[in-house]
């Protein structure tokens, strides 16, 4: 157990479990709807058959192909980097974001291997390391400021997260009518 009066020291001290993904066929202007909806650095592009993780599609991605006449009507399969960088969540911080500058990437993802297939478990980004440096008032390490992250943070049950799945959905249903 990680004693919240010390800092986080690990990768899964620090990190955010769930990923948001995508298919290969995902346009652009979606992409870029759902960073900025959930404030993300990037998504991981999985296959469309058995889920696997393909590569990802980030801001930086985004931003290049906006140069591109045709960037509205590309896919995220046109312009994903190849290849999802990842980390052990047992490394220390310090090692994951000397990765992160190595790779040129402002996200690093925690894969899980079940029957042969490989999906992203959970991430650790640039935010995580922003709010990291932000912790600290005055000198003053605040953990309160960091209560929702890593591997102890208080979390929904499966089971409550369907029920507001199922209300959202249930809502959105409501509005067509």
């Amino acid at each position: 157990m990680v004693d919240s009066s010390t800092p986080p020291q690990l990768v899964r001290d620090l990190m955010s479990v769930g990923v948001a993904t995508c298919s290969p066929e995902t346009a652009l202007p979606l992409i870029a709807k759902i960073l900025l909806e959930k404030n993300l650095d990037a998504l991981v592009v999985l296959d469309s058959g058995e889920g696997h993780a393909l590569g990802i599609v980030g801001q930086d991605e985004l931003i290049e192909a906006f140069s591109r006449q045709d960037a509205h009507l590309l896919k995220a399969e046109d312009i994903m980097r190849d290849g999802v960088p990842q980390v052990p969540p047992e490394i220390p911080l310090t090692a994951a974001v000397q990765i992160m500058d190595d790779l040129g990437v402002r996200a690093l993802y925690i894969i899980h291997h079940a029957s042969g297939i490989e999906y992203p478990a959970a991430y650790i980004s640039y935010r995580h390391i922003l709010r990291f440096l932000a912790a600290y008032r005055d000198g003053e390490w605040q953990p309160d400021a960091l209560r929702d992250l890593g591997i102890q943070a208080d979390r929904q049950s499966p089971l409550e997260v369907f029920i507001q799945r199922r209300e959202a959905a249930r809502a959105r249903n409501r509005q067509k009518k």
